[in-house]
């Protein structure tokens, strides 16, 4: 087959859009009528993708308004989430409507913590053991080494795990606005190239990474850990309040919990809430995120409680939600008129824009978990959720 077409001096125009276009055209027989038509200038695209075609365009709506009272986010945001999923934008407004009714949800960044995971293999396990113990002795020189590859990201501990005569090191950093993979990767470089050059015995194999970063994919070690933000979205809703909006007392809802909670641990889920990734991978497609790290984020936990006057303590924990207000998509237009609509341009916003994540998660777990004990699940996707 022939070679796509590209520029060596001028890819990102719309003239080889264009000629891209028409050579697929050309080639399969597709007509590409609307992949064509964008607003995005394609010169800003320029280390977001390669062989640049057109544009994907999926609709964007807005639920809310949403009550936050976090420590960064503050007040009542309208969401972008873009989806083609009838019934989502409607079912988190619905909640949302609740939470701001009860005056708002609590959020907070209790981790940070964005990571690579070289892995050093020796002749046994005991020498694996004896640079472990080195590489606790030298943690400020090899900080320093990271450190200088970033204006921003800061080595802030190594774990260690150790198998065998193999021993991998966790390097954990905080990244400022950026989500931090690529970050990280360097700086994690730097740090292992002065392991290697002052290490004074033998190391037989190193590898920058071996897995155990878990980088786009989940893992139960970011679920302890961390990987990204780690976020809790809180409130407690009144009884009655409950039982006007979502027509389901708290008594109701705290049953069902307890069944998914069964339920996800029978499956083996990563996730014992309702549905994370709709809200997460919404959001992460308005707002420029790297759609992929969904994978790590939509892990989590949900937790409730009756309180002694029948109201309903209802909380979701998000252990590795990667997020970013700098760098990747989140300076691509339309994307960062979705991120400026919530307030999270410019420096400092990123944990800002977690929380409201996170509050994001809690109210379309909470509208979703009501509409099934009210069973009115079924009947809100034959409404909005088909298109006939």
């Amino acid at each position: 087959m022939a070679k796509i077409p590209r520029s060596s001096e001028n890819d990102y125009t719309d003239a080889m859009s264009q000629t891209r276009r028409t050579f697929l055209q050309q080639e399969t027989g597709a007509a590409l009528s609307h992949l064509g038509h964008y607003s995005i200038a394609p010169h800003t695209l320029a280390g977001n993708i390669e062989n640049f075609t057109g544009v994907a365009q999926v609709p964007v709506g807005f639920a809310g308004p949403m009550r936050v009272n976090g420590e960064c986010a503050k007040g009542e945001f309208y969401v972008p989430m873009a989806t083609t999923e009838g019934t989502l934008v409607a079912s988190y407004s619905r909640g949302m409507r609740l939470t701001r009714e009860a005056g708002g949800i609590t959020t907070t960044v209790i981790d940070d913590a964005m990571q690579r995971a070289p892995m050093f293999a020796f002749t046994n396990a005991r020498e694996a053991m004896d640079f472990g113990k080195w590489v606790e002795q030298q943690f400020d020189n090899i900080k320093v080494a990271s450190d200088a590859t970033t204006s921003v990201g800061r080595l802030r501990n190594i774990e260690q795990y150790a198998v065998s005569k193999l021993r991998w090191l966790r390097f954990n950093f905080t990244c400022g606005d950026a989500a931090g993979q690529n970050m990280v990767s360097k700086a994690t470089k730097a740090g292992c190239e002065w392991i290697l050059a002052h290490y004074p015995k033998k190391i037989d194999h190193f590898v920058l990474s071996a897995n155990l970063d878990t980088d786009k994919k989940h893992s139960h070690l970011n679920s302890l850990h961390t990987r990204g933000k780690r976020v809790v979205a809180e409130i407690t809703l009144p009884k009655q309040l409950m039982t006007d909006i979502m027509h389901c007392p708290p008594e109701a809802l705290f049953k069902q919990r307890q069944y998914s909670n069964m339920g996800a641990l029978l499956a083996g889920s990563v996730n014992n809430g309702a549905h994370f990734a709709n809200g997460i991978t919404a959001m992460f497609i308005a707002c420029g995120q790297d759609v992929a790290n969904v994978a790590e984020s939509s892990a989590g936990f949900t937790y409730a409680e009756i309180t002694p006057n029948g109201d309903y303590y209802f909380s979701v924990t998000i252990p590795s939600l990667v997020v970013a207000t700098y760098g990747g998509g989140t300076g691509l237009a339309t994307q960062n008129e979705c991120l400026n609509v919530l307030g999270c341009t410019g420096k400092g916003n990123v944990n800002k824009f977690a929380e409201i994540v996170a509050a994001t998660v809690l109210c379309g777990d909470l509208s979703l978990g009501s509409a099934v004990v009210a069973d009115e699940w079924v009947s809100s996707h034959e409404r909005l959720g088909r298109n006939r």
